[in-house]
């Protein structure tokens, strides 16, 4: 497995972050939520956009954090993640997440959500978002919609998730 390294992504990576997103999911809808919520000041937080970098410095993962809302407490949305297929399984992805909650921690931040697979997720601590009270505004399978506290001491808000606009929900 190669060991990728994870950055915050920079202005002249929105390109190759475009074409990660586009490789990776079979619609442009990812590729354009992300430069939705760039567009959003309410939802964008510098430096929680990351990177997975390969060792010849191209893009090949991404993850983003953005901010949401637990009724009306402040919280983060973990969407979307994506790894150019070839590179999917290499921990490219896994590497941006980290690195993504890792930012997060450090900006003080404490409860991130996720719509995503439940094989997948709960490596990076996220357990059922109904076990801290949180709901998704949609209809969601309990063990899909996920939930993880960055600082244990601090308890997560409970309520029903609100998205940024651009998420459409």
């Amino acid at each position: 497995m190669p060991d990728w390294t994870a950055r915050a992504e920079t202005p002249a990576d929105r390109p190759a972050v475009r074409e990660v997103e586009l490789a990776a999911f079979p619609t442009t809808e990812e590729a354009d939520l992300v430069e939705k919520l760039r567009a959003d000041p309410d939802a964008w937080i510098d430096g929680l956009s990351q990177v997975a970098v390969a060792e010849d410095g191209s893009v090949v993962g991404h993850a983003l954090l953005t901010r949401c809302r637990i009724d009306d407490r402040p919280a983060l949305a973990l969407a979307p993640c994506a790894v150019r297929p070839e590179h999917q399984g290499t921990g490219a992805g896994s590497a941006a997440i980290r690195a993504t909650l890792e930012a997060a921690r450090a900006l003080g931040e404490n409860t991130v959500v996720v719509l995503g697979h439940a094989g997948y997720y709960p490596r990076f601590g996220f357990t059922p978002a109904s076990r801290f009270g949180i709901r998704a505004p949609f209809e969601a399978p309990d063990e899909a919609m996920m939930a993880l506290t960055l600082d244990p001491q601090r308890p997560a808000p409970s309520g029903t998730i609100r998205y940024p606009a651009a998420f459409g929900v």
